[in-house]
């Protein structure tokens, strides 16, 4: 399965002991509060009816929200054996209510708790934010969802994990044998920390997982919105209960059958040809850093790129910055139109020797706050479960052989990118404790409702072509095209988009053909 950067938007301690408490059987869920009426699904097998048929214990939060945990197997398999609780915040929807609209914003690693917890205003139109009971779980492993996957406590050693430097240069076989040293042992502490978790973070998993909060909340049919590698989680569930897809659209599409490398290499030439419109765009205004045509200006940020690890600068909080941090700045920067005077601004500190911007584009896209904190758990889900369900590090092919394919596909930031993404995935994953899961190989999802697959022309996260294949391997799969720039676009203020997708979430309404948006 390809892995997909988690958005910017959330980019965004559990010890062993903790986690046996964790694991239970399914407790007593009575006592005060409010509860929803579970939906029993008479062909659900026995040994599952006390999931499926779980009430849920609902506590009030600011801003009309409330959450709850749903108890589910720690092993989908065993389903007498220990459990787990997945975190999920649900914002009510006013009179006429449709039902609850499942959401996730991407990941692996991100909090649909905290997106609808601090962001429902934001997730879907007004019009459909009225209509539905918006409801954000954190899949298995996530920040509120318990146990936590949790590899390092110590920030310090965090910021070591992702912004430590090397003694070899960056490229060489001496660099990779010393990256290999740091991922063994946060590949370790993972396993200490977070326990028999690691083996159970798939995505099949989590879509088992998506069906009970389904059915505890009282829906016949999932009804469902998925950012991102959300649209994965959604594409694995139509697979798997292609009988029960109510509405369901899939922003910013993973293509589902594309290898980690092959994905990744695409997804950074998709991040080059997002810095090709920034560039374009910056050249036309007043104080643009870069100078001459825009072929020009890319060529000037790879030789900033090329020569950054040899001017040694530091930030203010000693922090030393290479060239992997630079790119995970640019990049950064790169998933919304909005960011790119973020980008220039970094360019500019650049050249008077000020790392601080670049780091705190780095930072963000880290979950790092400005105390050296880290506000969430994103980092180290992203790569445990790329591990857990990828094939890096299974795939035959060296981290340096990886690089050069990347660096290939995208000539300009490509390798700088990945030598803190694919290289570190690589290597961890090659050194990674559990086996890899055993997932589905065709995703058409025969019997399913139409699904909405939307995706934009100069999406650098989640490139165009995935969502066309996708679309296409779906046997329901509807296309629906964004002609523009950026990571997801669904409830962003594109008129034809969110009143295609509203029509089909408030009415059922699919569109005909592609309406060609933008």
């Amino acid at each position: 399965m390809p892995t997909a950067r988690r958005l910017a938007l959330l980019a965004a301690a559990v010890t062993v002991a903790m986690l046996f408490a964790g694991c239970q059987f399914i407790p007593g869920l009575g006592g005060s509060g409010h509860t929803a009426a579970a939906r029993p699904d008479q062909a659900v097998a026995s040994e599952l009816k006390p999931f499926y048929t779980q009430s849920l214990r609902w506590t009030k939060r600011s801003g009309g929200i409330d959450s709850a945990n749903v108890t589910v197997p720690l092993d989908w398999s065993k389903p007498g054996g220990a459990t787990i609780s997945i975190a999920v915040a649900r914002h009510r929807a006013g009179s006429g209510s449709l039902g609850s609209l499942l959401v996730n914003p991407g990941g692996p690693g991100g909090s649909g708790f905290d997106f609808v917890d601090q962001y429902v205003s934001g997730i879907v139109t007004p019009a459909v934010l009225a209509r539905y009971d918006i409801v954000g779980f954190d899949p298995r492993g996530v920040n509120h969802s318990t146990p936590r996957i949790t590899c390092y406590t110590d920030p310090k050693q965090e910021d070591r994990l992702l912004y430590g430097t090397y003694s070899s240069p960056y490229g060489t076989q001496g660099w990779i044998d010393e990256l290999t040293t740091v991922e063994k042992a946060w590949s370790a502490a993972c396993l200490e920390n977070t326990g028999p978790l690691l083996g159970h973070i798939d995505a099949a998993s989590n879509a088992r997982d998506m069906d009970v909060i389904r059915a505890v909340l009282g829906d016949k049919q999932l009804h469902y919105l998925g950012y991102s590698y959300g649209t994965y989680l959604g594409t694995m569930y139509a697979e798997l209960f292609p009988t029960k897809v109510g509405r369901m659209v899939l922003d910013g599409p993973i293509d589902p059958l594309v290898g980690d490398l092959d994905a990744l290499a695409t997804q950074m030439a998709g991040f080059d040809s997002a810095l090709k419109a920034y560039m374009s765009d910056c050249l036309a205004r007043k104080g643009c850093p870069f100078t001459g045509s825009v072929d020009d200006g890319l060529r000037q940020v790879r030789a900033v790129l090329d020569g950054i690890d040899a001017r040694h600068l530091v930030a203010s909080d000693g922090r030393v910055l290479d060239s992997a941090t630079v790119g995970t700045g640019i990049s950064y920067t790169l998933y919304s139109k909005s960011s790119w005077p973020d980008l220039t601004k970094m360019i500019r500190d650049l050249a008077k020797n000020d790392a601080d911007s670049t780091f705190a584009n780095a930072d963000a896209y880290n979950g790092r706050d400005t105390d050296g904190s880290y506000s969430d758990n994103a980092s180290d889900v992203y790569a445990a479960v790329t591990c857990a369900e990828g094939d890096l590090g299974t795939d035959g092919v060296t981290p340096l052989q990886g690089l050069a394919k990347i660096d290939a596909a995208a000539p300009i930031l490509g390798k700088y990118f990945a030598e803190d993404d694919y290289a570190v995935l690589d290597t961890a994953c090659s050194n990674w404790s559990e086996p890899v899961a055993t997932l589905p190989t065709k995703f058409d999802a025969l019997g399913a409702a139409p699904i909405l697959v939307v995706a934009t022309t100069n999406d650098p996260a989640t490139p165009y072509a995935g969502g066309v294949s996708l679309s296409r391997q779906l046997s329901s799969g509807v296309l629906v095209t964004h002609e523009g720039e950026g990571h997801t676009v669904y409830a962003q203020g594109d008129e034809c988009i969110d009143s295609t997708v509203d029509a089909y979430l408030l009415a059922g309404t699919v569109p005909t053909r592609d309406p060609m948006c933008g």
